[in-house]
Protein backbone atom coordinates (compact mmCIF):
# COMPACT_ATOMS: atom_id res chain seq x y z
CA UNK A 1 0.00 0.00 0.00
CA UNK A 2 3.07 2.44 0.89
CA UNK A 3 4.53 1.56 -2.53
CA UNK A 4 3.56 5.02 -4.07
CA UNK A 5 5.96 6.81 -0.77
CA UNK A 6 9.28 7.31 -1.81
CA UNK A 7 12.42 6.14 1.26
CA UNK A 8 12.72 9.62 1.73
CA UNK A 9 9.31 10.47 2.05
CA UNK A 10 8.54 7.64 4.83
CA UNK A 11 12.07 8.99 6.30
CA UNK A 12 10.36 12.35 6.93
CA UNK A 13 7.43 11.47 8.31
CA UNK A 14 8.84 9.09 10.52
CA UNK A 15 10.96 11.97 11.50
CA UNK A 16 8.10 14.18 12.13
CA UNK A 17 5.77 12.01 14.57
CA UNK A 18 9.07 10.87 16.31
CA UNK A 19 10.00 14.55 17.07
CA UNK A 20 5.81 15.34 17.97
CA UNK A 21 6.11 12.10 20.24
CA UNK A 22 9.25 13.81 21.86
CA UNK A 23 7.94 16.79 22.37
CA UNK A 24 4.87 15.58 23.97
CA UNK A 25 6.76 13.42 26.14
CA UNK A 26 9.32 16.20 27.07
CA UNK A 27 6.34 18.90 28.24
CA UNK A 28 4.36 16.06 30.09
CA UNK A 29 7.82 15.00 32.06
CA UNK A 30 8.31 19.03 32.45
CA UNK A 31 4.85 19.69 33.84
CA UNK A 32 5.54 16.69 36.50
CA UNK A 33 8.76 17.98 37.55
CA UNK A 34 8.26 21.42 37.93
CA UNK A 35 4.87 20.42 39.60
CA UNK A 36 6.97 17.99 42.07
CA UNK A 37 4.79 15.39 40.79
CA UNK A 38 1.81 16.81 42.76
CA UNK A 39 -1.52 16.11 41.25
CA UNK A 40 -2.98 19.47 41.32
CA UNK A 41 -6.11 20.55 43.59
CA UNK A 42 -9.18 21.53 42.64
CA UNK A 43 -9.55 25.41 42.04
CA UNK A 44 -12.53 26.36 44.77
CA UNK A 45 -12.88 30.42 43.84
CA UNK A 46 -14.77 30.54 47.28
CA UNK A 47 -11.40 29.24 49.04
CA UNK A 48 -9.19 31.68 47.30
CA UNK A 49 -7.54 35.56 47.76
CA UNK A 50 -5.44 36.69 44.63
CA UNK A 51 -3.14 39.33 45.88
CA UNK A 52 -2.13 41.38 42.85
CA UNK A 53 0.18 43.72 42.26
CA UNK A 54 -0.09 46.82 40.13
CA UNK A 55 -3.38 45.93 39.48
CA UNK A 56 -4.45 49.72 38.29
CA UNK A 57 -3.97 49.61 34.47
CA UNK A 58 -2.26 47.88 31.59
CA UNK A 59 -1.50 44.06 31.69
CA UNK A 60 -3.28 44.04 35.79
CA UNK A 61 -6.03 45.74 34.80
CA UNK A 62 -6.88 42.93 32.27
CA UNK A 63 -5.91 40.42 34.97
CA UNK A 64 -7.71 41.74 37.64
CA UNK A 65 -10.81 41.70 35.06
CA UNK A 66 -10.71 38.34 34.15
CA UNK A 67 -10.56 36.86 37.35
CA UNK A 68 -13.09 39.18 38.56
CA UNK A 69 -15.22 37.71 36.21
CA UNK A 70 -14.48 34.41 37.21
CA UNK A 71 -15.93 35.22 41.06
CA UNK A 72 -12.30 35.25 42.08
CA UNK A 73 -11.78 37.61 45.31
CA UNK A 74 -8.61 39.82 44.13
CA UNK A 75 -6.82 42.47 46.37
CA UNK A 76 -5.30 45.14 44.27
CA UNK A 77 -1.79 46.55 45.58
CA UNK A 78 -0.78 49.75 43.30
CA UNK A 79 0.98 53.17 44.06
CA UNK A 80 -1.71 54.44 41.83
CA UNK A 81 -5.71 54.99 42.11
CA UNK A 82 -7.51 53.24 39.97
CA UNK A 83 -9.51 55.22 37.38
CA UNK A 84 -12.20 52.98 36.80
CA UNK A 85 -14.82 51.37 38.73
CA UNK A 86 -13.99 48.02 40.67
CA UNK A 87 -15.95 45.03 40.42
CA UNK A 88 -17.73 44.09 43.98
CA UNK A 89 -15.19 41.62 44.40
CA UNK A 90 -11.93 43.80 44.09
CA UNK A 91 -10.71 45.52 46.67
CA UNK A 92 -7.75 48.30 46.44
CA UNK A 93 -4.96 49.38 48.64
CA UNK A 94 -2.58 52.13 48.01
CA UNK A 95 0.70 50.55 48.80
CA UNK A 96 4.41 51.19 48.31
CA UNK A 97 5.38 48.14 47.26
CA UNK A 98 8.92 48.66 48.07
CA UNK A 99 8.42 49.47 51.38
CA UNK A 100 8.46 46.93 53.89
CA UNK A 101 6.70 48.79 56.06
CA UNK A 102 3.42 49.97 53.67
CA UNK A 103 3.50 46.60 52.87
CA UNK A 104 2.82 45.53 56.52
CA UNK A 105 0.42 47.71 56.75
CA UNK A 106 -1.41 46.54 54.01
CA UNK A 107 -0.51 43.00 55.14
CA UNK A 108 -2.62 43.23 58.28
CA UNK A 109 -5.38 45.08 56.85
CA UNK A 110 -6.18 42.33 53.99
CA UNK A 111 -5.74 39.76 56.99
CA UNK A 112 -8.87 41.69 59.10
CA UNK A 113 -10.56 42.49 55.89
CA UNK A 114 -10.43 39.19 53.30
CA UNK A 115 -8.37 36.75 55.42
CA UNK A 116 -4.47 35.27 54.15
CA UNK A 117 -4.08 35.89 50.12
CA UNK A 118 -3.70 32.64 48.50
CA UNK A 119 -2.01 33.45 45.17
CA UNK A 120 0.35 36.47 44.38
CA UNK A 121 0.71 37.88 41.17
CA UNK A 122 4.13 39.88 41.11
CA UNK A 123 2.82 42.19 38.06
CA UNK A 124 3.70 45.28 39.04
CA UNK A 125 7.08 47.01 36.82
CA UNK A 126 8.44 50.12 35.84
CA UNK A 127 10.60 50.51 32.45
CA UNK A 128 12.58 53.71 31.74
CA UNK A 129 14.50 54.54 28.25
CA UNK A 130 17.96 55.49 28.11
CA UNK A 131 21.47 53.89 27.93
CA UNK A 132 23.33 52.82 31.12
CA UNK A 133 25.10 56.60 31.12
CA UNK A 134 22.07 58.59 30.38
CA UNK A 135 19.93 56.87 33.29
CA UNK A 136 19.86 58.45 36.35
CA UNK A 137 20.76 56.80 39.25
CA UNK A 138 17.52 57.29 40.94
CA UNK A 139 15.68 55.42 37.95
CA UNK A 140 17.88 52.70 38.19
CA UNK A 141 17.04 52.12 42.18
CA UNK A 142 13.23 52.51 40.94
CA UNK A 143 13.97 49.81 38.14
CA UNK A 144 15.12 47.32 40.52
CA UNK A 145 12.93 48.12 43.61
CA UNK A 146 9.62 47.80 41.79
CA UNK A 147 10.39 45.09 39.32
CA UNK A 148 12.37 42.30 41.84
CA UNK A 149 13.10 43.81 44.93
CA UNK A 150 9.49 44.05 45.71
CA UNK A 151 9.26 40.38 45.27
CA UNK A 152 11.13 39.57 48.48
CA UNK A 153 9.45 41.67 50.73
CA UNK A 154 5.86 40.30 49.22
CA UNK A 155 7.06 36.91 49.65
CA UNK A 156 8.35 38.01 53.66
CA UNK A 157 5.21 39.56 54.45
CA UNK A 158 2.25 37.09 52.86
CA UNK A 159 4.50 33.19 51.40
CA UNK A 160 5.07 32.27 55.60
CA UNK A 161 0.63 31.50 55.07
CA UNK A 162 1.63 29.42 51.94
CA UNK A 163 4.11 27.49 53.44
CA UNK A 164 2.24 26.53 56.74
CA UNK A 165 -0.85 25.46 54.79
CA UNK A 166 1.41 23.79 52.21
CA UNK A 167 -1.42 25.74 49.69
CA UNK A 168 -0.58 28.59 47.65
CA UNK A 169 0.72 30.06 44.33
CA UNK A 170 2.80 32.64 43.39
CA UNK A 171 3.23 34.10 39.75
CA UNK A 172 5.87 36.48 38.30
CA UNK A 173 5.28 38.48 35.52
CA UNK A 174 8.51 38.76 33.91
CA UNK A 175 9.64 39.40 29.99
CA UNK A 176 10.91 38.07 26.96
CA UNK A 177 14.05 40.66 28.23
CA UNK A 178 14.57 37.80 30.97
CA UNK A 179 16.32 36.28 27.85
CA UNK A 180 17.41 38.69 25.34
CA UNK A 181 19.51 41.84 26.45
CA UNK A 182 19.23 45.06 24.44
CA UNK A 183 20.49 48.50 24.76
CA UNK A 184 18.79 51.28 26.32
CA UNK A 185 16.98 49.12 28.42
CA UNK A 186 19.49 46.83 30.56
CA UNK A 187 18.19 47.96 33.65
CA UNK A 188 15.04 46.41 33.06
CA UNK A 189 16.20 43.23 31.40
CA UNK A 190 18.28 42.86 34.66
CA UNK A 191 15.54 42.94 36.45
CA UNK A 192 13.67 40.56 34.45
CA UNK A 193 16.13 38.68 34.65
CA UNK A 194 16.77 39.00 38.41
CA UNK A 195 12.57 37.73 38.22
CA UNK A 196 13.21 34.32 36.42
CA UNK A 197 16.42 33.69 38.56
CA UNK A 198 13.63 34.35 42.06
CA UNK A 199 11.14 32.13 40.91
CA UNK A 200 13.55 29.44 40.10
CA UNK A 201 15.02 29.84 43.27
CA UNK A 202 11.79 30.11 45.60
CA UNK A 203 10.59 26.82 44.14
CA UNK A 204 13.73 24.98 44.96
CA UNK A 205 13.59 26.65 48.70
CA UNK A 206 9.62 25.73 48.93
CA UNK A 207 10.55 21.98 48.19
CA UNK A 208 13.63 21.74 49.97
CA UNK A 209 13.73 24.02 52.87
CA UNK A 210 10.08 24.60 53.64
CA UNK A 211 9.20 21.26 52.62
CA UNK A 212 6.23 22.91 51.14
CA UNK A 213 5.96 21.19 47.12
CA UNK A 214 2.06 21.99 46.69
CA UNK A 215 2.84 25.49 46.83
CA UNK A 216 2.63 26.28 43.15
CA UNK A 217 5.58 28.71 41.09
CA UNK A 218 4.81 29.76 37.60
CA UNK A 219 6.68 32.74 35.57
CA UNK A 220 4.82 34.40 32.44
CA UNK A 221 6.99 35.82 29.65
CA UNK A 222 5.77 38.33 27.54
CA UNK A 223 7.31 40.14 24.21
CA UNK A 224 6.32 43.45 23.31
CA UNK A 225 2.61 44.29 24.94
CA UNK A 226 0.98 47.04 23.84
CA UNK A 227 0.34 48.75 27.23
CA UNK A 228 1.44 52.19 28.16
CA UNK A 229 4.60 51.40 29.41
CA UNK A 230 6.08 50.80 25.89
CA UNK A 231 4.26 53.90 24.08
CA UNK A 232 7.78 55.06 23.85
CA UNK A 233 8.36 52.41 20.98
CA UNK A 234 4.30 51.75 19.56
CA UNK A 235 4.31 55.62 18.79
CA UNK A 236 6.96 55.09 16.33
CA UNK A 237 5.09 51.51 14.93
CA UNK A 238 6.32 52.20 11.45
CA UNK A 239 10.03 52.35 12.58
CA UNK A 240 9.51 49.68 15.52
CA UNK A 241 8.08 47.35 13.50
CA UNK A 242 7.71 44.79 16.31
CA UNK A 243 4.64 42.21 16.60
CA UNK A 244 2.37 43.26 19.58
CA UNK A 245 0.59 41.22 21.88
CA UNK A 246 -2.77 42.61 23.83
CA UNK A 247 -2.94 42.41 27.38
CA UNK A 248 -5.59 39.90 27.26
CA UNK A 249 -3.32 37.37 25.79
CA UNK A 250 -0.76 37.88 28.12
CA UNK A 251 -3.36 37.65 31.21
CA UNK A 252 -5.31 34.25 29.14
CA UNK A 253 -2.00 32.79 30.41
CA UNK A 254 -1.58 33.95 33.62
CA UNK A 255 -5.20 33.16 34.93
CA UNK A 256 -5.18 29.36 33.12
CA UNK A 257 -2.15 28.84 35.48
CA UNK A 258 -4.26 30.24 38.61
CA UNK A 259 -7.09 28.35 37.34
CA UNK A 260 -5.42 24.69 36.96
CA UNK A 261 -3.26 25.13 40.05
CA UNK A 262 -0.14 24.24 38.01
CA UNK A 263 3.50 25.79 38.36
CA UNK A 264 4.78 26.33 34.97
CA UNK A 265 6.98 28.91 32.64
CA UNK A 266 5.43 29.97 29.48
CA UNK A 267 6.74 31.80 26.78
CA UNK A 268 3.64 34.22 25.69
CA UNK A 269 2.85 34.24 22.45
CA UNK A 270 3.86 30.34 23.01
CA UNK A 271 5.32 29.71 19.39
CA UNK A 272 8.29 31.69 20.74
CA UNK A 273 9.11 29.36 23.31
CA UNK A 274 12.69 28.97 21.46
CA UNK A 275 13.86 32.41 22.96
CA UNK A 276 13.62 30.71 26.03
CA UNK A 277 16.50 28.25 25.06
CA UNK A 278 18.24 31.70 23.10
CA UNK A 279 21.82 31.00 25.48
CA UNK A 280 22.31 27.52 24.47
CA UNK A 281 23.15 28.86 20.75
CA UNK A 282 25.93 29.81 19.13
CA UNK A 283 27.25 32.95 20.31
CA UNK A 284 27.46 34.54 16.74
CA UNK A 285 23.72 33.89 16.28
CA UNK A 286 22.82 35.27 19.81
CA UNK A 287 24.93 38.26 19.22
CA UNK A 288 22.97 39.16 15.75
CA UNK A 289 19.30 38.64 17.37
CA UNK A 290 20.28 41.10 20.09
CA UNK A 291 22.13 43.55 17.39
CA UNK A 292 19.04 42.98 15.40
CA UNK A 293 16.47 44.59 18.20
CA UNK A 294 18.99 46.51 19.65
CA UNK A 295 19.55 48.40 16.17
CA UNK A 296 15.56 48.86 16.24
CA UNK A 297 15.35 50.37 20.20
CA UNK A 298 18.21 52.52 18.93
CA UNK A 299 16.39 53.88 15.28
CA UNK A 300 13.36 54.56 17.67
CA UNK A 301 14.93 55.99 20.23
CA UNK A 302 16.76 58.88 17.65
CA UNK A 303 13.16 59.45 16.66
CA UNK A 304 11.78 59.81 20.11
CA UNK A 305 14.54 61.94 21.08
CA UNK A 306 14.23 64.39 17.85
CA UNK A 307 10.42 64.40 18.60
CA UNK A 308 11.28 65.85 22.13
CA UNK A 309 14.05 68.11 21.22
CA UNK A 310 11.45 69.60 18.53
CA UNK A 311 8.52 69.84 21.45
CA UNK A 312 10.75 71.45 23.74
CA UNK A 313 11.68 74.51 21.74
CA UNK A 314 7.97 75.08 20.40
CA UNK A 315 6.96 77.85 22.84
Amino acid sequence: MLNFLSAPIITSLGVLIGSLVLYYLQTKISERVINNFQASQTWIPENELVLLTGGSGGIGKRIMEDLSRKKVRVVILDINQPTFELPENVTFYETDITSAESLSETGAAIRKSHGEPTVIVNNAAVFHHGTILEKPVEKLRQTFEVNIISHFLIMKEFLPFMIRKNHGHVLTIASIASFVTLGDMVDYACSKASALAFQEGLRQELKYWYKAPNVRTSTVHPMWVRTPMIDGFTKYQADFRQPLLAAKDVSQVVVEHIITRKSGQTIVPRHSSVIGSLRAFPLWLQEAMRSYLSRIVLRVGIKRAADENHSSRVP
